[in-house]
């Protein structure tokens, strides 16, 4: 097992042909969009206040009911979804940047990949790589000439299209590209630590008051096929201002009571990871001496 997950390692040579096939044959995982919601108990909360980026708050301040829409077992489309499918260039609004041409190796692979999984559908991809990689050992040579010759005349096109592109940007856009990347960076390092304190077994925040109201309603009163998911939250929202402050409260009190509890397994997971060196997803105001503040790069 241990051997088959290096092998298969990006830092690997065979690690790195299979993400490079995924990219050539264009197999993509789907990405689940984490939307919080933002609703204000005492001005009667409304979808408008949407944040894909803010984390939760302590359930101990019983009006913040800024949770994961997870949580209800909802689910919202996001802007942000579609800017994703977008590259840097075109969300500045440039064309998308030239390709580069694909090296004779992996215009091999293009040909030879649908043949392999014509006759075996049910093949995994590594496997495919290494059938291709052998085949390639193999290759006439004058095959690998005449990949190499197309490689050239493409890579050439590619430079004189590249070199037009690039004239055409101004330095607004490239200020522009420049912070786009940046952030991508930073939501990609986001996302691996959100799953590496996952993968650290980080005990979850408890549901605030509001969102274990609105779990509730979609099970009493779930959304009507003739109604959208905005109209069916603005009248659950609707519905919880008009609760008595007695009725809150039953909400509330579950909330504080699991919130307790949630303040003891978390300080016990946080000095757990303190002790095994993982400093870097503690809370940082439990730290004798914080960590360095992370500088963006100029």
């Amino acid at each position: 097992m241990l051997l088959t997950v290096s092998l298969l390692n990006k830092g690997t040579f065979l690690g790195s042909l299979i993400n490079k096939c995924r990219q050539v044959v264009g197999v993509k995982n789907n990405k689940h969009v984490e939307i919080n919601l933002k609703p204000n108990i005492s001005n009667s909360p409304t979808l408008s206040t949407l944040n894909p980026s803010s984390s939760p708050s302590p359930v101990s301040n019983v009006h913040d009911t800024n949770r994961p829409l997870s949580v209800a077992n909802l689910s919202l489309s996001s802007p942000a979804t579609a800017a994703s499918k977008l590259t840097v260039e075109q969300q500045v609004g440039l064309p998308a940047r030239p390709k580069k041409p694909l090296t004779p190796y992996f215009r091999f692979m293009n040909d030879l990949r649908p043949k392999i999984l014509a006759a075996n559908p049910s093949l995994a991809l590594v496997d495919v790589v290494k059938q291709v990689s052998k085949k390639w050992e193999t290759a006439d040579a004058s095959l690998k000439q005449r990949l190499q010759e197309e490689y050239k005349k493409e890579q050439q096109e590619y430079i004189e299209k590249r070199m037009k592109y690039d004239a055409k940007i101004t330095d607004e856009q490239r200020s522009q590209i420049k912070e786009l990347k940046q952030e991508k960076i930073e939501a990609k390092e986001r996302r691996m630590m959100r799953k590496r304190i996952k993968d650290l077994g980080r005990p979850k925040k408890p549901a605030s008051a509001f969102i274990r109201f609105i779990a509730k309603e979609r099970i009493r009163t779930p959304q009507k096929p003739t109604q959208t998911f905005r109209e069916w939250h603005e009248a659950a929202t609707k519905k919880w201002s008009t609760l008595s402050q007695g009725e809150k409260d039953i909400y509330m009190q579950e909330s504080r009571k699991e919130f307790e509890t949630y303040k003891k397994e978390i300080a016990v997971w946080e000095e757990k990871m303190i002790r095994m060196g993982h400093i870097d997803v503690v809370r940082q105001g439990n730290l004798i001496d914080p960590p360095e503040v992370k500088t963006k790069k100029s």
